[in-house]
């Protein structure tokens, strides 16, 4: 694969894409075809952009914005968070119950 002109940072950027998805989902999963294959890269990609926290953004997807945190203590004993299991209990998502 070509890196792009200037752009020094590319292939450590893709490679630690790799290592995530290799890490946290290709090694817990069986693959049985090309199909199954793609279908599991867009849902990690999803997973990974919308949902999945990251330290080096504070927490935050690269889509998601921060939520502001919760700090009251009557709030904080009401919360309902509910998981989501993508491909089969492989990935989990969480979030707050309305």
């Amino acid at each position: 694969m070509l890196t792009g002109i200037r752009m020094p940072r590319m292939n450590a950027v893709m490679e630690r894409w790799v290592q995530s998805c290799r890490r946290e989902l290709l090694d817990r999963c069986l693959l049985w075809n090309e199909r199954h294959l793609r279908h599991a890269l867009r849902e990690h990609e999803k997973f990974y952009n919308e949902h999945r926290a990251h330290q080096a953004q504070d927490q935050a997807a690269p889509l998601r914005a921060v939520p502001d945190p919760t700090t009251d203590p009557a709030t904080v004993v009401g919360l309902n968070v509910r998981r989501r299991d993508r491909l089969g209990g492989v990935l989990h998502e969480y979030s707050h119950a309305a």
